[in-house]
């Protein structure tokens, strides 16, 4: 049988054992090892899953996903979101939909801390979603704001995203943290606008909020207490050293926890229960994504052995379209993909397929495919019918129906595809903070 279409058997029946709801990195090692070996042997096959669950497991580079994880849990634990998201009403609360827009505001910065969207909409959610419903805010708004805002967590370094694509491609977590800023950025203000348009058209989504809103002056007096100064401090410490070099990503990633546990014990924000709590929570994330990773490599060798991703290249190479076209094919893809496949797995899986044509192919900068990349696949984290923020969201809220959840995720997913077209027109955005400091 042709290898490509053992390839395209092989894809097919890994998205049937999605349907079946066989977890994803258990489906893409069945997948991988019996692909490859019936295209090779099972004795090499068996070889070739022992080594690279061995590697995965044991591999330092990786090391830094549970640093990282544990920097975001153990603020999550701690309450720095309650502060956070306080300082950012003051700041926007005087706008139409201010609840709304501080809810983006307090997820970018939190997100400064906390590589996970659902860490981040975990903890935006239960502190943003009961004061929108104390001031009549639209369950659609409300909720919508929240899932879209929580995938600021990947977007906003630190990034699990992108540290395993960086591992995935060889690239420099530093650069990709680094391009990731401006994006971000990007990204919470198009969010702004996007409730700005909405709540503008249709004032009842978001009733004013009653009393004086706070002067400049308070503002500034409040900041000590605010949760800005601590999470300024462990991002300067953490990811300021790594883009300086003082820290590999792993030492970055522990630096920045033992900073956050340093800060919050302090504060006598974290007790002993809240640490087991993170502990837990990390070890279990942590497996996960190893998992996921191991499930990945396994399935690309599959992958790799068959030829596609190389026959792929070859084809899009030929085809009379332009570069630009070709990538928002790509990402309208990934769009699609997203529909049932969470955001993690969908770059573990894609990205030894579309890498080497984005890159190799098309010529494009790998750094900055990398942040196309966090914005593809944030799209899926809040994509019906999986869209996993969603579904953090529903269980904040077990009294809202999960289709009203959904149909307040449009205007943000609008906001994003409007995010990844300007960084293909403009990908200077992504790689000017890079290509300046580094």
């Amino acid at each position: 049988m042709n290898l490509i279409v053992i390839g395209m058997l092989g894809i097919i029946v890994l998205f049937i054992c999605f349907l079946v709801k066989i977890p994803i990195s258990i489906s893409m090692i069945i997948v991988g090892y019996f692909g490859y070996g019936y295209v090779t042997t099972f004795l090499a096959a068996n070889r070739i899953v022992a080594s690279d669950i061995f590697t995965t497991f044991t591999s330092y580079s990786l090391s830094v996903i549970p640093m990282f994880v544990l920097m975001g849990f153990l603020a999550y634990h701690a309450g720095i979101g309650t502060k956070v998201y306080s300082f950012a009403y003051k700041l926007v609360g005087r706008f139409p939909g201010g609840l709304a827009m501080a809810t983006q505001v307090a997820c970018a910065i939190f997100g400064a801390i906390c590589g996970s969207s659902t860490a981040t909409t975990a903890t935006m959610g239960s502190i943003a979603i009961p004061e929108m419903k104390r001031y009549n805010y639209s369950d659609k708004l409300s909720t919508g704001c929240v899932a879209a805002g929580g995938a600021l967590g990947i977007m906003i370094p630190p990034s699990v995203i992108l540290v395993l694509y960086g591992i995935a491609t060889e690239q420099s977590i530093a650069k990709l943290f680094i391009a990731g800023i401006v994006p971000g950025i990007l990204l919470t203000f198009l969010y702004i606008a996007a409730i700005f348009i909405v709540t503008f058209h249709n004032p009842a989504l978001a009733p004013a909020a009653p009393g004086p809103h706070p002067k400049f002056k308070e503002i500034v007096m409040s900041l000590p207490n605010s949760g800005l100064i601590e999470v300024i401090i462990i991002f300067i410490i953490s990811l300021g050293g790594l883009f300086a070099g003082w820290f590999t990503p792993t030492e970055a990633g522990g630096v920045g926890a033992a900073g956050v546990l340093l800060v919050t014990l302090l504060q006598k924000s974290l007790n002993w229960e809240k640490i087991k709590k993170s502990l837990s929570d990390t070890t279990r994330t942590s497996a996960m994504i190893l998992f996921l990773v191991t499930g990945a490599t396994i399935f690309g060798r599959f992958m790799a052995i068959t030829r596609i991703p190389f026959e792929l290249a070859g084809w899009v190479e030929v085809l009379p379209l332009p570069p630009v076209v070709v990538v928002g094919v790509i990402l309208l893809i990934y769009l699609l993909l997203g529909t049932f496949i969470d955001s993690l797995p969908l770059m573990l899986l894609t990205v030894p397929i579309f890498y080497p044509v984005a890159v190799q192919t098309l010529g494009y900068d790998p750094i900055w495919f990398g942040v196309m990349m966090v914005v593809a696949v944030t799209m899926g984290c809040i994509t019906p019918p999986v869209g996993i923020n969603v579904y953090v969201v529903k269980g904040i809220t077990k009294d809202i129906p999960l289709q009203v959840i959904f149909q307040g995720i449009w205007p943000f997913l609008i906001a994003l595809i409007v995010c990844g077209a300007i960084l293909i027109v403009f990908p200077q955005i992504a790689l000017f903070l890079p290509n300046y400091l580094l």
